[in-house]
């Protein structure tokens, strides 16, 4: 009998998979509605019934969905916001990324240990040139980043000390989910998402969805050869963990330009714990960073450094009851 730890790191590789299968083809869906035999989800889906019921049992067997008395599959509570496809927290995005892009990647690693990434990936296309290589990657990444980004920023806007700001700009936002977040939530604030000209019929789209027509706009720009727009507040959600400490502190002393006296930066990231052992979502992501991007995971005090060496001051540190905490800057 394997140790517990390891049985799950070696067989996660099925579960992920299976996860995946049952999100993309509504399997979740049918589950959170009602309690259901594979037959009858077979039948209401079109699946194979043979197939469908392997999956099924790993599911349960992981823990992901149960099977009650009568031998139907229901999603519990606790699971349900994250395998409900309508939440906000949803994980499909997210899983339609991993599966579709970051998978085929990290076969890299292996070159990575024997020849170091410097070597590797100067043959490679830079990061967002795969990210944006299509019509439908860019789309699936801005869904996976748009289902890790808004629920927890309703947890960080509170925390950001937006009341008194006017207007902030959002670097590399995406389509624009922690500015609607934030639009939300703070009456007077106009935002505007900063990002490569392929994002903004997105962000227009984003526009359109929420009524935020005169309160969010697009600038389109590339954060490493251009300055920031001029703003009280400079925002990075997921982008320094991308890049090295030295390409982090050329864009915090962009945002330190950008920022009218009095102004702030907010760097929304995951952190490593002081001692650099976890938590496991932050480890996870930060090995997915070295093949997918050109960064890593940092801890709060790290984050800190890089502020302080920008000419922010005053750092806060923010915590959240998800992945995604808060580090604030200040510009005198």
């Amino acid at each position: 009998m394997l140790p517990n730890a390891l049985e799950k790191a070696m067989y996660g590789v099925y579960a992920t998979t299976a996860v995946h299968l049952a999100g993309k083809h509504g399997v979740f869906g049918l589950l959170i509605a009602e309690e259901a035999s594979t037959g009858k989800i077979a039948s209401e889906l079109g699946l194979d019934e043979e197939t469908l019921d392997r999956l099924l049992i790993l599911l349960d067997s992981f823990g992901v969905i149960e099977q009650n008395e009568h031998g139907a599959y229901r999603i519990s509570a606790e699971m349900a916001p994250f395998l409900d496809p309508g939440s906000s927290r949803s994980v499909g995005g997210f899983l339609n990324h991993v599966m579709n892009s970051t998978l085929g990647r990290l076969p890299q690693l292996d070159s990575y240990l024997t020849a170091g990434k410097s070597a590797v990936d100067a043959a490679l296309p830079a990061p967002f040139d795969v990210m944006y290589r299509t019509p439908k990657l860019t789309e699936e990444f801005l869904e996976a980043m748009w289902q890790l980004t808004y629920d927890v920023s309703r947890e960080l806007v509170p925390m950001a000390g937006l009341a008194e700001v006017r207007h902030l700009v959002d670097i590399g936002g995406a389509s624009g989910p922690f500015c609607v977040a934030a639009l939300e939530a703070t009456p007077g604030l106009s935002a505007t998402v900063f990002e490569l000209p392929e994002v903004g019929p997105h962000v227009a789209d984003t526009v359109e969805r929420y009524g935020l027509h005169g309160r969010l706009d697009f600038a389109a720009g590339d954060f490493h050869q251009d300055e920031f727009p001029p703003t009280e507040c400079v925002a990075f959600g997921y982008i320094l963990s991308g890049w090295t400490d030295e390409i982090g502190l050329e864009l915090l002393r962009k945002a330190h330009r950008a920022c009218v006296d009095g102004g702030r930066v907010l760097i929304m990231d995951r952190l490593f714990d002081d001692d650099r052992r976890g938590p496991l979502p932050t480890a996870v992501m930060n090995l997915s960073m070295h093949v997918e991007a050109k960064g890593r995971h940092r801890t709060a005090a790290e984050y800190v450094g890089l502020l302080e060496s920008a000419g922010f001051v005053d750092c806060e540190v923010h915590r959240t009851s998800q992945d995604k905490q808060l580090v604030i800057g200040h510009k005198r």
